[in-house]
């Protein structure tokens, strides 16, 4: 399909939808009150669109929830998508499908941090489990699939006690499981622009004590541009088994396998570099109890996934013939309990055993093969916290908070992460406090760098931790739950940074020399005027130092609809707003300074579904179209890598 041609099918849809409202509304300023209260269908209430909206935990750190209906709304096809009108969260990409590598070509970044390559200071989680790369210390957003998800947790800032290393900020995603007597059967299939094909099936079931869910899909686009094309295969099983009233046991499986080419920059400088393959196993196997008092859990866990980074442009001969190859392994042991010894308090008390391994090959035809061979790295890590609500919820309450992790690690010094909260209430308005401290050890790329990379003895054993200083202060008011408002002001000091100090004295050398700072203040507002209706906004203004930090732009703003109407259509709409901002990941070398940029944009998106039922199948469904970048704005996210003008799909689901 062409692009005027697609054009001019969205714009009949979105016009038609126009005339549907009109229509609709002025039929009901005909009829009498008493005909419209006889004749009104019951009312589904909408979810909000984007986010579910913000919330403060027990210990006075804000969480921005995403659930499975945002994503749907959102047509997100990765975790980008699905947080990419998130405020405080910008994304980057440059294919339709597949994430390019863990930096430019597909990552998110959380108010300035997760920036740095190699290495991260985001941790992403699937239940609690850590999941990345541990070679290169970052994640990669192509093994972390939405199709299996429930809900997102964004945290926004570092998260000693809960999430403890690499986690100034963190992003978990808690999947489905089957907890409803019965069966569920849903299978959907896309057809996009780019030729682009969707197809996900999931099947659940619980019988007496026995639960399953299970999730397969697979995705493929030859992109906007040549070698731009991307596939995305993932293969999910969650089973569960209740011994008793109180104990459960559960074993989760996932096999992602994916491939994404590098379209190259558009004037062909540098030329595309190669093809990225992931291929990732993850298995958690969790035994959990809860009692009117106490719940908790044991989970062990264990990653084993394969990089083939091949064809890379090699600038010494002009070729693609360049590979790196990457075996990483994770796995480990998670412990948490916590205890409410009296009405009010909740005491956390747990232990984390992370192991952390790899290898690497490169190849850099006609320089010998270099290879590291696989080292692991421990983190052994005993944390606590302690809440109490003093006061009632009806009316005016105190929440003071408090908590600490201790982290061992096998190859650095030991360090400490405090943190500390406080959250004060008077029946619909709440104001919290918090600070954590983040602790980010040294990646095993230091080891990989100092080995492969650097001449001479540069001692990586001799480095420390980086580490962050968060602070956050925030209020939020809401209006007999038809309109809720926050606004949160927030400080990050980071300090230790791990950079390459070049020469002179030779030979260059790993250093905890570098620092950042970055504050700013954040603001959201949810509205359900009716309850078809509900609207989003949201915004972000970062002030960051050093000025060039990667991803980190000054302004952003996102907003956002969903409205049900005429009993069997959904209309979901979403826009964004970035303003020009550098978007290269930042070097580790010091002194290094980021010129690269991509301009301010705007973008709005939208979908339009259509419920049915089937009676003779006991099935219902639903189809839709989706529009993307409906304004067709040219735009980047990475310069000089174009990304889709407008552009479209089309879809059904069969839900049984």
């Amino acid at each position: 399909m062409s692009r005027n041609s697609l054009r001019q099918v969205l714009q009949f849809v979105f016009c038609a939808f126009a005339a549907a409202v009109v229509f609709s509304s002025a039929y009901a300023d005909e009829e009498s009150p008493e005909e419209q209260v006889v004749q009104m269908e019951p009312v589904e209430v909408v979810a909000s669109p984007i986010v579910e909206g913000n919330l403060v935990n027990e210990y006075g750190s804000q969480v921005t929830v995403v659930t499975e209906e945002q994503i749907e709304d959102l047509n997100a096809q990765d975790l980008p998508a699905a947080l990419r009108r998130t405020p405080g969260v910008v994304i980057s990409r440059h294919n339709p499908v597949g994430s390019f590598g863990g930096g430019e070509g597909g990552s998110i970044f959380i108010r300035g941090m997760g920036g740095s390559r190699p290495g991260a200071e985001i941790q992403t989680l699937v239940d609690g489990v850590p999941k990345f790369v541990s070679v290169w210390t970052h994640p990669l957003m192509d093994v972390l699939s939405v199709d299996p998800v429930e809900k997102i947790e964004v945290y926004k800032g570092a998260q000693p006690v809960l999430f403890g290393n690499m986690a100034f900020g963190a992003v978990n995603l808690t999947t489905k499981k089957m907890e409803e007597e019965g069966f569920y059967t849903k299978l959907e299939g896309a057809y996009g622009s780019y030729d682009t094909w969707v197809e996900v099936l999931e099947h659940g079931g619980k019988v007496k004590k026995f639960d399953y869910y299970l999730v397969q899909s697979y995705r493929k686009s030859h992109g906007h541009r040549d070698d731009a094309d991307g596939e995305l295969q993932e293969y999910f099983a969650r089973v569960g088994y209740e011994l008793s009233e109180d104990w459960d046991i559960d074993l989760l499986l996932n096999h992602t396998n994916n491939w994404a080419d590098d379209p190259g920059a558009e004037d062909e400088n540098p030329p595309p570099d190669g093809t990225f393959k992931t291929d990732d196993y993850f298995t958690v196997a969790t035994l959990s109890h809860e009692y009117d008092w106490t719940k908790g859990y044991v989970k062990l866990y264990l990653e084993d996934g394969d990089i083939d980074w091949v064809d890379q442009f090699n600038e010494g001969t002009s070729l693609n013939t360049d590979d790196t190859l990457t075996d990483y392994r994770n796995y480990g042991v998670r412990v948490r309990e916590t205890v409410e010894p009296w009405d009010g308090t909740e005491i956390l008390v747990g232990l984390d055993v992370d192991n952390i391994s790899g290898e690497v090959d490169l190849i850099s035809p006609p320089v010998p093969e270099s290879h590291f061979d696989e080292e692991t790295f421990r983190i052994v890590a005993p944390y606590v916290a302690l809440s109490h609500i003093i006061g009632s919820k009806d009316d005016l309450y105190v929440v003071p908070s408090a908590g600490f992790r201790y982290m061992d690690h096998s190859e650095f010094d030991d360090e400490w992460a405090p943190q500390a909260g406080l959250v004060l209430g008077c029946k619909n308005t709440e104001l919290h406090g918090f600070y954590s401290r983040g602790v980010n050890y040294p990646g095993m790329f230091v080891t990989v760098q100092e080995e492969i990379f650097l001449p001479g003895e540069n001692q990586s054993e001799e480095l420390t931790a980086e580490v962050l200083d968060h602070f956050e202060l925030g209020i939020s008011h809401s209006l007999d739950e038809k309109v809720k408002a926050d606004v949160t002001y927030f400080y990050d000091d980071g300090k230790d940074r791990i950079v390459v100090s070049p020469p002179p004295p030779f030979p260059p050398v790993l250093e905890n020399i570098g620092d950042f700072r970055t504050r700013g203040v954040e603001g959201t507002l949810t509205m359900f005027p009716i309850p078809e209706l509900s609207l989003f906004a949201g915004f972000t203004y970062l002030d960051a130092d050093p000025n060039d930090l990667p991803f980190a732009p000054d302004w952003t703003a996102s907003a956002g609809l969903n409205y049900r109407f005429l009993a069997k259509f959904q209309l979901s709409m979403d826009a964004l707003y970035l303003d020009e901002h550098f978007a290269t990941s930042r070097g580790r070398t010091e002194g290094t300074v980021n010129t690269e940029k991509v301009g301010s944009v705007f973008l709005l998106n939208a979908k339009l579904a259509y419920d049915f039922s089937i009676p003779s199948w006991n099935a219902e469904g639903y189809v839709y179209v989706a529009g993307e970048n409906l304004t067709d704005t040219d735009y980047e996210f990475k310069p000089d890598y174009p990304m889709p003008g407008i552009n479209g799909m089309v879809g059904v689901a069969l839900i049984f």
